[in-house]
C-alpha cells in the first residue's frame, strides 16, 4: 500500500461515497496481474476499487479504466450482469487511474466453480448462460460506446507476431503456429461488434443461481463475435476440464444455443474453433510478456504466469498435429 493511500481513499469516500472508509475493511484482493483490486466498505456499502498500479508497467493493450467503467455501465444497461459503477477516479483524488464499483458477492475462482458441490446444480447451465451474456455484450449499440479499435483475425495475428518478435527467446512451436494461423485466416465478418476481449472462466462472479457479474473489460475492442466465444473455449480457461470446451462448464453447442436464444446471430462453429485455437497462441504470447522484467513489474504473480508459456505450446501442438504426427 502506497503512503497515504488509505487517507486519500477515506477523503474520497466522505466526499463522494456517502460516508467514511471503514479502515479495517480495506483489503487488497489476490488475482489480477495487471491491475490492483481492493475491497472496502464505506457509507454502509461493500465496494471494490480497481486501479492501475503506480509502477511503470506496459499496459499498451489496455483501454484504460475510464473507458472500462463506461463499457461496464453500458453492458449493465443492456442486461449483462455487471456491478454498478460508483465512481471514476480523477487526478485530484491522488489515487491514480481507476474506478470504484459495487461489490458483488459470489465466487470467481474457476476451480471452485468446476468442482464445489455448491455449484453442482448450476454448473451444467453455465455454458448457455455465458453464451447469453456474450450475446448481450455483442448487441450493445456501437453509437453509444467510446472510441475503440477494430481488431479482426489478421490484425490480431499481426499484433501477436510483433509482440513475439520482441522476445529474446524464440519457440519453434510458436513459429509453426504463426504459419498455420496465417494459412487458415477466416474472412472478416460482415460487421464488427463490441468484444469483451477477456470473457472467460475466472473473470465471472457466479452464485448458485448463475452469473452475477462479468469482470475485467480492459481488453475490450470491436471485432468478430466469434473471438469472445472462442477465447471462452480456449483450453487454458477450462482449468483441467478438457472435455467441456465452453469454459470447463459444457459443450460448444450449449454455449451457442444460449447465445442464439439471447438474440445472438448464427455463428459457424468452425469460426469459433479458429478463435479457440488462436486463443492458445494469444495466451502464450501474453504469458511471455508477463515474464519479461522490462515491464517494470517484478511481482511473483506475473513471473508465475510467465512460466505457463509451456502449457500453451502443448495446446498448440495438439492443434498443429492432432493425430500425433510431426
Amino acid at each position: 500500500m502506497s503512503e497515504g493511500f488509505a487517507e486519500r481513499l477515506d477523503a474520497l469516500c466522505q466526499r463522494a461515497l456517502g460516508g467514511p472508509l471503514e479502515p479495517a475493511s480495506l483489503i487488497r484482493l489476490t488475482g489480477g496481474a495487471s491491475q490492483e483490486t481492493w475491497a472496502f466498505e464505506a457509507g454502509g456499502e461493500g465496494l471494490i476499487l480497481r486501479r492501475m498500479p503506480l509502477a511503470q508497467v506496459d499496459f499498451s493493450d489496455s483501454i484504460g479504466p475510464e473507458i472500462e467503467a463506461a463499457l461496464i455501465r453500458l453492458a449493465g444497461e443492456n442486461g449483462v450482469p455487471e456491478p454498478a459503477i460508483r465512481y471514476v477516479l480523477n487526478k485530484e483524488d491522488g489515487l491514480g487511474r481507476g474506478f470504484i464499483s459495487q461489490r458483488v458477492p459470489g465466487e470467481t475462482l474457476a476451480r471452485r466453480l468446476l468442482r464445489d458441490a455448491e455449484y453442482a446444480e448450476v454448473r451444467p447451465k453455465l455454458a448457455g448462460m455465458c453464451g447469453a451474456a456474450m450475446a448481450g455484450i455483442h448487441a450493445i449499440d456501437l453509437t453509444k460506446t467510446p472510441p475503440l479499435p477494430t481488431i479482426y483475425a489478421k490484425t490480431a495475428l499481426d499484433e501477436l507476431l510483433a509482440a513475439y518478435k520482441s522476445f529474446e527467446n524464440r519457440s519453434a512451436v510458436f513459429e509453426a503456429a504463426f504459419r498455420w494461423f496465417y494459412d487458415h485466416l477466416p474472412p472478416e465478418p460482415k460487421a464488427a461488434v463490441l468484444i469483451h476481449g477477456d470473457f472467460r472462466n475466472g473473470n465471472l462472479i457466479v452464485g448458485p443461481e448463475g452469473i452475477r457479474a462479468v469482470l475485467d473489460w480492459e481488453l475490450a475492442h470491436l471485432g468478430d463475435p466469434a473471438q469472445d466465444l472462442g477465447w471462452f473455449c480456449t483450453n487454458s480457461w477450462r482449468f483441467g476440464a478438457r472435455d467441456n470446451p465452453a469454459g470447463g462448464f459444457g459443450s460448444v453447442d450449449e454455449m451457442l444455443q444460449g447465445y442464439a436464444a439471447a438474440g445472438g446471430s448464427a455463428i459457424d462453429p468452425a469460426r469459433v474453433s479458429f478463435w479457440t485455437a488462436l486463443g492458445s497462441l494469444r495466451w502464450g504470447i501474453m504469458c511471455g510478456k508477463m515474464s519479461r522484467p522490462s515491464t517494470g513489474d517484478l511481482s511473483v504473480e506475473r513471473a508465475m504466469i510467465g512460466r505457463r508459456i509451456s502449457e500453451t505450446e502443448l495446446d498448440l501442438l495438439d492443434i498443429l498435429a492432432p493425430d500425433g504426427a510431426a
